[in-house]
């Protein structure tokens, strides 16, 4: 069997968990999450692979990458990724990652440019079910009337996460 090497990451939004597999990051997700047991079944049965506790030097790219973007210096990650998921999530995340650092789309918009605007329950289940938090970036995704909702790391989280990225939203976002 194969291995993906976890480690944690403490961070002022949370705590995070990386998977390093075969150098590629396979997991950058909130460690207490709902759908943790889910997401980790998912992951392993996806890369026929199982967890192994250890450090490595993917892991520490990582942290100082997400570091670098906690504190403002870096808009856009360079990591190598491997997705675990059905065709239809990868398109999702891969449209998650056009979101530019800073904005925010609907998840109604996001079926739109996935060219089927009646496919917007299955885009937010998508969106959930991302495992790359942060890096793909589902937190820039919110309600159609500019509500907060779904957040795998929980609404406090993303709400600090969109204000780290604009600090406009502070503002829009404080009756939430």
């Amino acid at each position: 069997m194969k291995i993906i090497y976890v480690a944690e990451f403490e961070t002022d939004f949370g705590t995070l968990i990386l998977g390093d597999f075969e150098g590629k990051l396979c997991l950058c997700d909130w460690k207490f999450r709902k759908m943790r047991t889910q997401i980790d079944l998912r992951i392993k049965k996806g890369l026929n692979a199982d967890f192994k506790e250890d450090f490595t030097d993917l892991h520490q790219k990582a942290i100082k990458e997400l570091t670098a973007y906690f504190t403002m210096d870096l808009k856009i990650f360079s990591l190598p990724l491997q997705f675990v998921g059905t065709v239809f999530q990868q398109q999702v995340w891969g449209k998650l990652q056009e979101i530019k650092f800073g904005e925010t789309t609907t998840y109604l918009q996001l079926a739109k440019n996935l060219g089927n605007q009646k496919a917007i329950r299955s885009v937010a289940s998508a969106n959930g079910a991302n495992a790359l938090s942060i890096i793909i970036p589902c937190h820039r995704v919110i309600g159609t009337n500019q509500e907060m909702i779904g957040y795998a790391g929980g609404i406090p989280a993303k709400k600090k996460l969109l204000e780290l990225e604009n600090p406009i939203f502070k503002s829009q976002l404080s009756i939430f």
